[in-house]
């Protein structure tokens, strides 16, 4: 891409899956394995190689899409929302460690929106996730990506490691 383009001037880097849902005692290995092998390790490989090239630009801005279980525990999934924890964790981490060299590095952490992620789930599951949703509906996809653009921007040029909820008020309540 730099070869092409001449720089890397911004990343998201959005992976996920829900993966095995059991409780914590119960998870396979090879479950466990897969859900934090797409959810952790893909953004941490793509952020090491990122900011490889943005170091020697001297800039550049990453957003890591993780999610409002990044902040919370739920029942049944230990995989997804350990593998979202750490990615909140790894952005902050590497925000504060590459501050100084120009780069910003955020993550943006959807509630439940309305993707093919949640295409599977009956009727009766969607309804009870938008229950959890005070606005009470589910996010869009664009409601997202508008605050992935901002956080690329230069207006969003003295923020980083920030966690970035977009969640219709889940978590408030």
């Amino acid at each position: 891409m730099v070869d092409s383009f001449g720089s890397l001037d911004m990343a998201c880097n959005n992976a996920g899956i829900i993966g095995e849902q059991n409780l914590t005692a119960d998870y396979s290995l090879e479950g466990w394995q897969q859900i934090i092998n797409v959810n952790l390790n893909s953004v941490f490989f793509c952020l090491k190689y990122e900011l490889a090239v943005m170091g020697k630009q001297g800039a550049g801005t990453t957003v890591n899409m993780a999610s409002i279980l990044g902040q919370v525990g739920t029942s049944g999934l230990a995989g997804y929302v350990t593998g979202k924890h750490g990615m909140v964790g790894l952005t902050q981490t590497a925000a504060i460690e590459y501050a100084s060299q120009g780069i910003r590095i955020n993550a943006v952490c959807p509630g439940y929106i309305d993707t093919p992620l949640l295409n599977d789930m009956s009727g009766e599951v969607k309804q009870h996730l938008i229950s959890l949703h005070p606005i009470g509906r589910l996010g869009k996809a664009e409601e997202v990506a508008g605050l992935v653009i901002w956080l690329c921007s230069d207006k969003a040029s003295f923020v980083t490691g920030s966690y970035y909820p977009v969640y219709g008020g889940y978590l408030a309540r």
